[in-house]
């Protein structure tokens, strides 16, 4: 499978935080072409195992599969009030197709008030998720019989190719970072490397960065590199804080990044020509990131970032390219692994003098 089909086939797949199952089971297929066996924790990420050369040190490669999504709150008469699992933006709910989750898949769509019988005062305004509903189409008994508080709901969109190699689906974030890793272990099984590679698959990662805290703890690499999206600069968006869409991916450097992680990661994407973008993140990077630098005694831990735009709506939009360069950069890095890197990556005491 090439990587854009492995990208379709994932964004395209259901996995609210929780509930990653049809997607881990797709990673792990197309993971076990390149690795060496397959493992799961208790959490659900799934990683795939590349042994390296030298068999003493370990790199983690992390990006979260699961995405956001919608859950029933209460049945209303033929309709179904629900909330939020993770950040949705409710301005673009309005009109959505969605599918619930119930006893079976009920495609529905997202419904309001007309605009006709809005008071004046509230036309402006954005909707509030209470107001909002879900109609499938039953009555009031048939709804009853096959929908449950608790059941899943999610957006009925699939990836749609646009020009100039971009792409557009639901679950970008952060199915995109996934798809890099699948890519870098495609590059890497043509490399020789001494590090063993754990290509994992993380889940909950938009309630609380939960299969990043576990996997790391259970995993205890001596690096670890992050991929998740990063705010592609868009009209009304500010310079800080976003990176150029193809243009290859933001390299983090902030106190979530080991500086030396950075600085090689930066050195090894000059070496191989390959583009890239330095992102400033000042403070907590939201991302997997975050949880692994502090997992056990401390993890040195880099992070790169996929430009997106539209970020947490139906209609993420990235670039193919920056897919390709990130998983390119991150195995020549790994490539590049010695176990004088890893004496690098830990301050030496000073010498008596």
């Amino acid at each position: 499978m090439t990587t854009p089909e492995f990208l379709k086939a994932i964004t395209e797949a259901t996995g609210v935080s929780g509930y990653e199952h049809q997607v881990r089971e797709l990673t792990a297929t197309e993971f076990a072409a390149y690795s060496d066996e397959i493992q799961y924790d208790s959490m659900g990420s799934v990683w795939g195992h590349k042994r390296g050369r030298g068999g003493k040190r370990r790199i983690l490669l992390a990006g979260h599969m699961d995405e956001i999504g919608l859950i029933v709150s209460r049945l209303d008469g033929h309709v179904l009030r629900f909330t939020q699992v993770g950040g949705f933006d409710v301005r673009t709910l309005p009109g959505q197709p969605v599918m619930v989750h119930g006893r079976r898949s009920l495609p529905g769509t997202v419904g309001t008030r007309p605009p006709h019988v809005v008071p004046q005062e509230e036309r402006a305004k954005v909707i509030p998720m209470t107001d909002l509903f879900i109609d499938v189409g039953l009555t009031a008994d048939e709804l009853t019989r096959q929908v449950r508080v608790g059941d899943l709901v999610t957006v009925r969109r699939g990836y749609v190719e646009l020009r100039n190699g971009l792409v557009a689906s639901k679950a970008m974030d952060d199915r995109a970072g996934v798809a890099a890793i699948y890519e870098c272990l495609k590059v890497l099984s043509g490399l020789h490397h001494d590090w063993d590679v754990y290509a994992v698959a993380t889940v909950q990662e938009e309630v609380g960065l939960r299969g990043a805290t576990t996997c790391a703890y259970c995993i205890a690499p001596d690096a670890a590199i992050a991929i998740d999206v990063t705010f592609a600069r868009t009209p009304d968006l500010p310079e800080y804080g976003t990176v150029d869409i193809d243009k290859g991916p933001g390299i983090a450097r902030g106190p979530n990044v080991h500086p030396v992680m950075f600085a090689r990661l930066e050195e090894t994407a000059k070496k191989h020509e390959i583009p890239y973008q330095v992102e400033a993140v000042p403070g907590p990077s939201g991302t997997d990131a975050w949880a692994i630098q502090v997992a056990r005694e401390g993890i040195p831990t880099g992070l790169l970032g996929l430009p997106l735009r539209y970020m947490h709506t139906p209609t993420e939009t990235l670039s193919l390219r920056d897919i390709e360069r990130t998983g390119r950069l991150m195995a020549n890095f790994i490539a590049g692994l010695t176990d004088e890197f890893a004496a690098e990556l830990t301050p030496a005491l000073p010498e008596d003098e």
